[in-house]
């Protein structure tokens, strides 16, 4: 079991080590192609993607603060309303925001129309949406809860008590703020930050803005261009980019070390959050209902609107046959790839968790987790050519081999890219699982003469049923919302509600855009529930 898992793990991060050893095929071609991106198109696709990732980061930053301020240390009228319904907008794709948004804001859209005609004015009355610092205030509205929730989380834990033993000190409301509780959230503000650097891998919002980033080049030059070594080239330099902040990230973390503070015993005035009244909790109110109508409620009830016009105005109705087919489409590939993922993590937990007596086999196999946990922060476009460059190669030399008919345009090859990008999600959930099992339940089952197939069945499994159900769901969400990868794999006329939105939106008939928008969003909900539901009875039982 050992060695077919360390099989698995390396042939699913194939596709990066393809990318990256694209490179040792330099050839005089290879470096005449880079001079010219270079020289054209290399320093707006970098300038973008960094001014992106950067402005994106400072944005949940500061969202994902305020709101985690206002939550953990503040009470105030309507707190526990928000404390949940602060996660909705995880439940918005990014893509799907932007065509709500361009809908209602952009020049012919009926709010501008509306207000010319009241005010008699004419020209565009704001900024167009569909640019770079749009696509960042978007981006921000449906990733800020990363950082509120694990900033929440941490201020919760440790910063409560420790405020109330700085204001007995004499300090003031803003210092205690500024040098108690957030230096505290440090960690978690960082890590909230890492986690929303998935807008590097975005192609939604990019292509549909018009944004030069590295996700829409590397497209461009497979796609449009059909120059293979260009789309290598540009998605080698996008898995270094990524990779070079998520070792920033790591670094940071590891100089942002804080012990855990035990909290006051229950009910003591020292745990309890500072009450707000008048002012101040409307302004705490404000700061928490903002996020929440623009990310999740009037994106959602314009979509809705988009959709009864569309109902309204079209004779021949929506075509709810051809949904029913996308919906199960979309369904069957998420079904699946959450069942591969969890139960490769399942296994890989498991192993993991006994170490044998191969030294070497275990190291190899700890060390080819760590790499397929690196999927997540793997964009889907590097994901796309990593898997076409061998099977091209392949093909190539041995055109009989049917490798190129079994992985290119095939549900096979969809499912190999989901698995690579969305098992570390489910590792994740079910290496949380098992640091919750004592390694001595383990020695007791052995001592009773419970053999391996035995205590993965009987004994691990039925302790780790939540967090399997939590892995195979987020993982199913996380599908159903994927959009690069499956553009460039699907099987010809076998479309994804994701890829339906996105080529619907793309023609611009967003009214017909929203029915499909509305299911991603719809199951993206899920999530969100769990979650809320799990803070739910954390706070019980704190309480």
């Amino acid at each position: 079991m050992r060695a077919a898992l360390i099989a698995i793990c390396l042939l699913l991060a194939l596709p990066v080590a393809c990318v990256l050893g694209s490179w040792f095929a330099f050839d005089a071609g290879a470096r005449s192609v880079l001079l010219h991106l270079a020289s054209t198109v290399l320093p707006g696709y970098a300038w973008q993607s960094l001014w992106l990732a950067a402005g994106v980061g400072v944005g949940v930053s500061v969202l994902g603060i305020a709101t985690a301020v206002a939550v953990a240390l503040f009470r105030f009228p309507g707190r526990g309303l928000w404390e949940w319904a602060l996660l909705l907008p995880l439940a918005m794709p990014a893509y799907v925001l932007a065509y709500a948004y361009t809908d209602a804001l952009q020049y012919s859209g009926p709010l501008q129309t509306a207000l010319r005609a009241s005010l008699g004015v004419q020209g565009a009355l704001w900024p167009d949406v569909r640019s770079l610092w749009g696509a960042v205030l978007l981006f921000v509205l449906c990733l800020y809860p990363y950082v509120y929730l694990l900033t929440r989380a941490a201020l919760g834990e440790r910063a409560v008590h420790m405020m109330e033993a700085a204001r007995l000190l004499g300090a003031g409301l803003r210092r205690r703020l500024l040098t108690v509780a957030l230096p505290l959230a440090r960690p978690a503000v960082v890590a909230g930050v890492s986690l929303a650097l998935e807008t590097l891998a975005d192609y939604g919002v990019g292509s549909y803005f018009g944004l030069s980033t590295f996700t829409t080049g590397i497209y461009r030059a497979w796609l449009s261009m059909n120059d293979a070594v260009a789309a290598a080239q540009l998605a080698s330099m996008l898995l270094v980019l990524v990779a070079a902040l998520l070792a920033l990230e790591r670094r940071a973390q590891s100089r942002l070390r804080f012990t855990s503070a035990r909290n006051g015993a229950p009910g003591s005035t020292e745990s309890q959050p500072l009450a707000l009244s008048g002012w101040a909790a409307a302004a705490a109110t404000l700061v928490c209902a903002l996020p929440v109508l623009l990310g999740f409620v009037l994106p959602a009830l314009w979509l809705s609107a988009m959709l009864w016009r569309d109902a309204a105005g079209n004779a021949t109705g929506l075509p709810f046959e051809r949904f029913v087919q996308w919906s199960w489409a979309s369904f069957r590939l998420a079904v699946i790839a959450a069942l591969l993922a969890t139960l490769l993590a399942l296994a890989l937990g498991f192993v993991l968790r006994r170490p044998g007596g191969d030294r070497a086999g275990d190291a190899l196999l700890a060390a080819s987790a760590r790499t397929l946990s690196l999927g997540y922060a793997v964009p889907g476009a590097v994901i796309a050519i990593g898997l076409f460059l061998p099977v091209g190669w392949i093909q190539a030399r041995w055109p009989d081999s049917g490798v190129s008919a079994l992985f290119t345009g095939t549900v096979v090859g969809v499912l190999f890219a989901y698995v690579v990008r969305f098992s570390a999600v489910a590792m994740q959930s079910v290496e949380a699982g098992y640091a919750r099992m004592p390694a001595a339940v383990d020695d007791t089952a052995r001592t009773l003469g419970a053999g391996t197939w035995r205590l993965w069945t009987t004994l691990h499994l039925p302790l780790l049923k939540r967090s399997a159900m939590a892995a195979a769901l987020l993982v199913f969400v996380d599908t159903m919302k994927e959009l690069p990868a499956t553009l460039a794999l699907r099987p010809f006329g076998s479309d994804t509600l994701a890829v339906v939105a996105y080529n619907l939106a793309r023609d611009e008939r967003l009214a017909e855009a929203s029915l499909p928008s509305l299911a991603i969003v719809a199951v993206g909900l899920l999530p969100v529930v769990l979650l809320a539901r799990t803070m739910g009875s954390a706070g019980s039982a704190r309480a």
